[in-house]
């Protein structure tokens, strides 16, 4: 493919490392942890995917509603002529935005899989020959040096991702993103919405139990790359709604009192019975608090999309400086049924 580039910034063995650091410093402090991105192997996507189709879990739904009304509305303002996605996968989901930017020339994916991104990029040339994809393997986490592009540059973050970040790790990335950005080139990023905690609680512990698996998962993923003797079905998944932080916690609870062996790092990690692993933080956004946090990092809410039901919210916020006038505000929620 011509029109197809792709930048390693992580070398074959970046995984294994990241991996072998995080369950080193996280099962051996108190209280446990490990972070979320070890879910998504193999397994963990095919679970999260039919998470996402689950009757409980709406953010996904919620969040293609959103997109799918207002992406010629994203396309007007933005005049965009990059795509940058960041945590692109399989790319599915933006689509939507790259039908309806007619100034489009580049899309930039960047994700930490190779496959994930050779093959959106075979599929997204497939049906637009004319745009060009530079892909890159990267931790968007991390300070990322994008190739050079035709601007203005749109960065999508989608999938209320940010939610995963914790506020000082938010903080963090939002000021990385913004000195990504040229004045006048915009943020699109995906926020689920503080509701009626029942309601946040059944889409991270649902009737049919997938999120249970997906989250157990996690110790299989350990189990297999490092040599470890987890039984996945020793922990209980658990879901809480913290109040006072606003976010969904995800744990693992250990049934009884064991000792686990990872050989791959010479260590034994013991758990009390009802002793927690904490495996994922999803805060959940007020709007208020996100236009803070934006202008925090240097960019300007200009525009506030929320699907019908109010459950899942899109920002279109810009970088500073260029001297254009900043949108009028969105009317707010889109029209249709959730």
């Amino acid at each position: 493919m011509n029109d197809f580039e792709l930048t390693r910034t992580l070398d074959e063995h970046a995984a294994e490392r990241a991996l072998r650091e995080d369950v080193l410093h996280g099962l051996t402090r108190f209280p446990k942890v490990l972070p979320p991105k070890w879910f998504y192997d193999a397994r963990g996507s095919e679970l999260f995917e039919e998470i996402t189709r689950l009757p409980e879990y709406y953010p996904t739904r919620a969040e293609r509603e959103i997109l799918l009304e207002r992406a010629q509305e994203i396309a007007a303002v933005t005049g965009a002529r990059t795509l940058v996605e960041l945590g692109s996968g399989s790319s599915e989901k933006t689509r939507h935005l790259i039908e309806a930017l007619p100034a489009l020339e580049a899309y930039v994916p960047v994700d930490v899989s190779e496959s994930a991104l050779t093959g959106a990029a075979h599929a997204l040339l497939a049906e637009h020959p004319r745009l060009r994809v530079h892909a890159l393997l990267a931790d968007f986490t991390k300070p990322l040096l994008l190739p050079d592009t035709p601007a203005p540059r749109l960065v999508v973050f989608l999938g209320g991702t940010i939610g995963n970040l914790l506020p000082p790790e938010r903080a963090v990335f939002l000021k990385a993103v913004r000195a990504m950005l040229s004045p006048g080139d915009a943020l699109l990023m995906g926020t689920d919405l503080v509701k009626e905690g029942s309601v946040l609680v059944a889409a991270y512990d649902d009737a049919q139990g997938v999120t249970a698996e997906f989250n157990r998962n996690v110790l299989a993923v350990i189990d297999r790359e490092l040599d470890a003797d987890f039984r996945p079905a020793d922990f209980d998944h658990v879901a809480v709604w913290n109040r006072e932080e606003e976010w969904i916690e995800m744990r693992l609870r250990a049934r009884s009192e064991l000792a686990v062996k990872i050989r791959a790092l010479d260590l034994v990690v013991p758990f009390e019975a009802g002793e927690e692993i904490l495996t994922e933080v999803s805060a959940k956004f007020r709007r208020q608090g996100v236009q803070e946090e934006l202008a925090a990092a240097g960019l300007e809410l200009a525009q506030w999309w929320t699907d019908a039901a109010g459950r899942f919210a899109l920002s279109l916020s810009v970088a500073g400086g260029s001297g254009r006038e900043a949108p009028a505000e969105a009317s707010g929620r889109v029209s249709g049924a959730a």
